[in-house]
């Protein structure tokens, strides 16, 4: 089977140029806006938004509005795509909703995070509400659910200094115990 490649360029455009989709049917509550800032702000742009060029000149969003949003003055990446309006509607309509359908290994996923270090609440938050959250229903919930959330019990200890943090760290892990370093 061929599959076409609709990917025109790639370029660095100033947010705040790019035209904001009318047809974007995505919402951004303030949770979500705080984890994206919090990612941006440790992470920086790991992944391209993606628009097409306009008759007049001028590009359009596809994916990427709220990312956009909150760098306006900064340049970004953007994938130019080369699709006509329809095909500009089909993926905007089924990008998230396909990505939205990807099942999750939660043991993967909590293994993943168990160790990763973030200075952003919004970011930490996002991650300890995920594991244990199932996020691919295949069908619309009729009725709230309540959330699953997996007993956790931690311990907080006050190091003193980086050495001897790093030495129970490497201790307790060797122990077999699931631990992560935070710097308050």
């Amino acid at each position: 089977m061929f599959i076409k490649d609709r990917i025109r360029e790639f370029r660095r455009i100033r947010a705040s140029e790019l035209l904001p989709n009318p047809k974007n049917w995505r919402t951004h509550p303030e949770k979500q806006k705080n984890a994206i800032q919090g990612v941006l702000a440790e992470i920086g742009y790991a992944d391209a938004l993606l628009a097409r060029e306009l008759p007049d000149g001028s590009f359009q969003l596809l994916d990427g509005h709220l990312r956009a949003e909150t760098t306006p003055t900064q340049e970004v990446p953007v994938l130019i795509l080369d699709l006509d309006d329809a095909e500009a509607d089909k993926l905007l309509a089924t990008l998230d909703p396909i990505g939205a359908m990807a099942g999750k290994n939660e043991e993967l996923f909590a293994e993943l995070i168990s160790e990763m270090e973030t200075s952003s609440e919004a970011v930490r938050e996002l991650l300890d509400e995920t594991l244990g959250v199932d996020l691919s229903q295949e069908e619309p919930v009729s009725a709230p659910q309540e959330a699953v959330i997996p007993e956790l019990f931690q311990i907080v200890i006050d190091c003193g200094t980086e050495e001897r943090q790093e030495e129970l760290y490497e201790r307790f892990h060797a122990e077999g115990l699931k631990c992560r370093l935070l710097n308050l």
